[in-house]
């Protein structure tokens, strides 16, 4: 296990994950970093550079001239070793799972040796104190890089992987998780498990905005991200990645959400194609 431990970092952070190779949606999210003077090392990837959208490559080269800490994904480490699957932990037979196979397929075959070798090399757990507070940073759970920690996952079961967590690095007072794609924010004893949500796809609530995590001496705050989803769809349609995720940037709305828990799932909801621009 590779664990990067930051030391101590001063001001304002700024958490993201998920970019899922949406390149107009890391642009947006790199200006606000620049519009709030928010040095490299203090903006923090939680993973999943690489997956849904059309600029894999475009991407790993910008966060890897950005110079920040970086987490390695499960999309991260299956690239790195020439996997011809993602590794995201969908079930066999999901929608996600089929879908996935067009998807992956592009990003590895996009994504440079010389990223990959970079991939390669990313640590498994980040850490860091700030405001008096020790930081964990994991990708999926501890116990799993692809396991998913829900918002509706018993208190139980993350207790569980805070537990292995600290064995692994030590104590923490805050986890910060990505692999979901949802924002959420748990209080599991006096320890509190964050997920800052995805740049690069929206959290299925039919809104096109995606999300990241501010943190400041206050504490932590979950943004929306507004940027060209407009743009980041007809990349998509341009490289021919048409199977469904094109649209879950105009619509908010997942192609499926049978990965989801099913006491997250929303019957009224209902993935429908919709028209993109004109050019």
């Amino acid at each position: 296990m590779i664990i990067h431990d930051l030391g101590e970092l001063h001001g304002d952070l700024l958490i993201y994950g998920g970019v899922y190779s949406n390149l107009h949606a890391l642009r947006a999210f790199l200006d606000i970093a620049r519009v709030q003077n928010i040095p490299a090392q203090n903006i923090i990837c939680t993973g999943d550079i690489v997956a849904y959208c059309a600029d894999p490559e475009a991407c790993a080269q910008r966060i890897r001239a950005l110079g920040g800490p970086v987490l390695a994904g499960n999309c991260e480490r299956n690239l790195a070793i020439g996997d011809d699957d993602c590794g995201c932990g969908f079930d066999e037979n999901s929608t996600c799972n089929l879908l996935s196979r067009a998807w992956y397929a592009h990003g590895s075959a996009q994504t440079s040796v010389e990223s990959k070798k970079w991939m390669a090399g990313l640590p498994d757990r980040i850490t860091f104190t700030h405001a008096g507070k020790r930081y964990g940073v994991i990708h999926g759970a501890a116990s799993d890089i692809s396991r998913f920690i829900w918002p509706t996952t018993p208190d139980q079961d993350i207790e569980n992987e805070i537990s292995i967590l600290t064995k692994q690095i030590g104590a923490v007072d805050i986890v910060l998780a990505g692999h979901t794609g949802l924002p959420m924010t748990r209080q599991i004893g006096s320890t509190i498990w964050h997920n800052s949500g995805a740049i690069g796809m929206p959290a299925h609530d039919s809104r096109p905005q995606t999300n990241f995590s501010l943190i400041s001496e206050n504490g932590i705050k979950n943004n929306a991200l507004s940027y060209d989803h407009h743009g980041a769809n007809s990349a998509m349609r341009g490289v021919n990645l048409t199977q469904g995720y094109d649209q879950t940037l105009l619509s908010g709305i997942w192609p499926s959400d049978d990965n989801l828990p099913i006491d997250m799932r929303k019957p009224n909801l209902h993935f429908e194609q919709i028209s993109s621009p004109k050019a």
